[in-house]
């Protein structure tokens, strides 16, 4: 039970942050290109790769820290069901080339996000 706890919690905490940071990040920019949206998925992949590949790994935060950050903060933080939907109106609105765009700047550059903290995790 406390573990759905950890979970909801940094869910809650999670999705403020994700909700704030793309706001801001889009208010800032004068694109109707879902930039916040991408902006929260490479910062979430990064961080889902540094709390697993270093501090996880080196044994530096308990498993129940672990499942708060990466099931609970991580899960609420990140917006892929935002970026699919996002990605699927570019289409219905015919901005082909923004939805490729967008999709292809979520894949590349979180997973780019994800190995970046990995290598770095070995290095620090």
């Amino acid at each position: 039970m406390q573990n759905y706890f950890l979970v909801g919690i940094g869910a809650a905490f999670g999705g403020i942050f994700r909700y704030w940071l793309s706001g801001a990040v889009q208010r800032k920019l004068p694109f109707t290109f879902p930039l916040g949206t991408l902006t929260v998925n490479i910062l979430g992949s990064f961080l889902l790769g540094f709390i697993i590949f270093f501090l996880d790994s080196r044994e530096l935060i308990s498993s129940e820290m672990r499942i708060f950050l990466t099931i609970g903060f991580c899960g609420g933080f990140t917006t892929f069901s935002t970026f699919s939907f996002e990605t699927i109106n570019l289409i219905r609105d015919a901005e082909y080339f923004y939805a490729f765009l967008n999709a292809g700047l979520n894949l590349f550059l979180t997973l780019s996000a994800v190995i970046l903290a990995y290598y770095l995790s070995k290095i620090l």
